[in-house]
């Protein structure tokens, strides 16, 4: 899982971070919105945007507004200290889909952003054929990106993008152990992690 936090208020973005960050999700961070908006243009490999209302050089719903503008679908959660209820409702009319109110707790944080992924990557557990299966979370990472892909070719390149923050170096060979990795736990399962020689990986469904 792969989340973008907009936020200036560096005390709170640093919670937020170790939060995520601790939960198995690779974060980034910005403290403007115009380096939201920016982030947002050149990176479509999100799975949540974090949205502070109120950050400098760019109203958060100017974010927002100009995101959806693109034709995007990326889950917002929307962070505000304003106490107005019509600010939050133009908010979810911009495209929203959620939005928690300053100060909050961490614990509810981490609930409101499992429910948002967990939507928006199609309800990805690490439930396979009926049976739980203990999965780390870079592991429960490429399960996601890959159900999320299901029957389509995932590069390595795109592993990295989608798994990785900025400045995080992982090679080409520690996406493959990861890949051996999930394969030996998923496979009494009811799927399976094909290799495209050269090009990367697929995830199949065992005929039966």
């Amino acid at each position: 899982m792969r989340i973008l936090i907009a936020e200036d208020d560096q005390v709170l973005a640093d919670g937020l971070l170790r939060t995520l960050r601790s939960a198995g999700a690779a974060v980034d961070h910005v403290a403007s919105g115009s380096e939201a908006d920016a982030a947002l243009m050149t990176n479509n490999e999100f799975d949540l945007l974090i949205l502070d209302l109120g950050l400098p050089k760019m109203h958060g719903l100017e974010v927002l507004k100009r995101l959806r503008a693109r034709g995007s679908t990326l889950p917002v959660l929307i962070l505000t200290a304003a106490d107005s209820v019509e600010e939050r409702v133009k908010g979810l009319d911009y495209g929203a889909d959620d939005y928690m109110a300053k100060p909050f707790s961490l614990q509810e944080l981490e609930a409101r952003v499992r429910a948002l992924t967990r939507r928006g990557m199609g309800g990805a557990t690490s439930q396979i054929d009926g049976k739980m299966i203990e999965l780390s979370a870079r592991e429960l990472g490429l399960l996601e990106v890959l159900l999320q892909r299901a029957g389509r070719l995932v590069s390595k390149d795109q592993l990295v993008e989608r798994l990785c923050e900025w400045g995080e170096e992982v090679s080409n060979n520690a996406i493959e152990v990861y890949i051996h990795r999930l394969r030996k736990k998923i496979e009494k399962g009811p799927i399976r992690i094909a290799t495209v020689r050269g090009l990367g990986y697929c995830l199949e469904k065992i005929p039966g």
